[in-house]
């Protein structure tokens, strides 16, 4: 009997697991935090909602690019301001969420 109830708990967990894997980038957020200290979840966003879009594809694997619900976001290595963001709903003209270049002043 304990141990089926072992059992029934132990699946219970792995699909709590599986389901946070599925429908949120929290375990993938997680792995890229604890793979490279480089990374990080931008102030605005959450380990919940960010998600990055394109990796560095060098000997680091931090975000170049993400989003979440509200915002696109480029890493731009500067130490003052590490991460620039604009509004999904932004009027850039020509705008690219991958091409910083044409991202308007916000």
């Amino acid at each position: 009997m304990k141990l089926r109830l072992i059992y029934g708990w132990t699946l219970v967990l792995m699909l709590v697991v599986l389901l946070l894997g599925g429908l949120t980038p929290v375990l993938s957020n997680s792995l890229l935090l604890l793979k490279d200290r480089a990374n990080f979840i931008p102030a605005e966003s959450s380990i919940w909602t960010f998600e990055p879009t394109l990796i560095n594809q060098g000997s680091s694997s931090y975000w170049l690019y993400g989003e979440d619900r509200h915002y696109y976001f480029y890493f731009s290595y500067a130490e003052d301001q590490p991460y620039r963001l604009i509004a999904k709903n932004n009027p850039c003209p020509g705008f690219d969420r991958h091409d910083v270049g044409t991202w308007c002043i916000p």
